[in-house]
């Protein structure tokens, strides 16, 4: 977005100098302190917040490390538990139709949705009782702080790093590292429930680890399928600065949404469905969140799908041919 001028900017010639008064750019020792100043601030803030969350997520996983070290098994349950929703997060980045994303890009946007991750789950905790008000505590709870806060940390993995590189230079591109972001962050928040249900367990270590590690599967690909909504908004305001604030703002409501919809109905919608249906409870659990995942994940597949369309609609009409596509991901043309 172009910057404001000044009136007197506007008005003047070329051949005025107005520094300091309409105009700025570092000329002496203490402009140049100055700069030096700024940057060590907002530089030395984002250091600080990394090492918080650096050291956050290191004592949440000192649990994690210990059973571990005790039982190596756990790790083979702790990297089976975010195997669907790597798939996903994979088939998102494969259905990006115009350049493929670097991989260290990729990697750090992973890296700091599990560093950021630590964030949502102190704030969680801190407000955790809300859930003891009678009623509606748990949808309060969901609503007004699960949901935002867990899919703003996300969201915030994608925009410190990822959002600032050239290479993320198409609307789409917020799909593929939102989809990412939300891989890291399911892959801790398994890690930490499966090693505390394991460790509260009464039952044998593998037993526990298999139940808890299959619920976590079918609640991984969920993180993937919000922050990739939330991630495409993100890309579409990087192109639309003048609007930016309130795209990000429709993304993040939309993926908060869907969270806490999904937090509140899942804790009543299986259990009504296997007493209306005499199906067994882990059947409509199964079924529920697969369900609900389909409704949520379609919303995001036609958005991916009108991008697609319109990308290869305008290359058609201004230049080469993109790559390849995946004549099976598209619906038929009418």
């Amino acid at each position: 977005m172009e910057r404001g001028r000044d009136p007197v900017e506007e008005a003047s010639d070329e051949s005025r100098d107005l520094h300091e008064v309409s105009t700025w750019e570092p000329r002496t020792p203490l402009d140049a302190l100055a700069y030096t100043v700024y940057n060590g601030i907002s530089y030395g803030f984002q250091a600080i917040v990394l090492l918080v969350a650096l050291a956050i997520t290191a004592t949440l996983l000192v649990q994690p490390a210990i059973l571990v070290a005790d039982e190596p098994a756990l790790a083979v349950f702790f990297a089976l538990s975010v195997v669907p929703a790597a798939l996903l997060a994979g088939f998102i980045w494969y259905t990006d139709i115009t350049t493929n994303e670097p991989l260290g890009l990729l990697v750090a946007t992973f890296v700091l949705a599990v560093l950021f991750a630590t964030f949502a789950a102190v704030v969680n905790s801190v407000f955790a009782g809300l859930q003891a008000i009678p009623l509606v505590g748990a949808a309060l709870f969901f609503y007004l702080i699960v949901g935002p806060v867990e899919e703003a940390v996300k969201l915030l993995a994608v925009r410190v790093f990822a959002y600032r590189s050239d290479s993320f230079d198409a609307v789409i591109d917020g799909a593929v590292y939102g989809a990412v972001a939300g891989l890291g962050f399911a892959a801790i928040e398994n890690a930490i429930y499966i090693s505390g249900t394991v460790a509260e367990a009464d039952i044998g270590t593998i037993t526990a680890a298999t139940g808890i590690a299959t619920v976590r599967a079918l609640v991984g690909p969920g993180h993937v399928i919000y922050s990739a909504i939330a991630g495409y908004y993100l890309g579409l305001a990087k192109f639309n600065p003048d609007n930016a604030g309130p795209i990000v703002a429709k993304g993040l409501l939309i993926a908060a949404f869907v969270h806490a919809t999904y937090n509140t109905t899942v804790g009543f919608v299986p259990d009504l469905v296997a007493s209306l249906y005499a199906v067994p409870p882990s059947v409509a659990f199964v079924g529920y969140v697969i369900a609900f995942d389909i409704a949520v994940g379609y919303y995001l597949y036609r958005k991916i799908v009108r991008y697609r369309r319109a990308y290869r609609d305008v290359r058609d009409d201004t230049g080469p041919e993109p790559k390849p596509e995946l004549t099976e991901f598209d619906p038929p043309q009418r």
